[in-house]
């Protein structure tokens, strides 16, 4: 397969899946994400970087 055309296909299965995990963490968490980072909430939006890191790394293992 051309590597620039998996390149894509696995670009766009990484942001499903960080899709996906920001979904879960703001179902599981009490407030709202999207609320606490408009308000300039640093804790939330550093939780919502490690919840990408987090999926990202395993993504990532799974590809390989």
């Amino acid at each position: 397969m051309n590597p620039i055309i998996s390149s894509i296909i696995y670009f766009a299965i990484g942001m499903f899946f960080c899709a996906i995990g920001y979904k879960v963490f703001d179902i599981i968490t009490p407030f709202d994400l999207n609320k606490e980072i408009d308000d300039h909430n640093v804790a939330a939006g550093l939780a919502v970087a490690g919840i990408f890191i987090g999926v990202a790394i395993v993504v990532s293992a799974a590809i390989i």
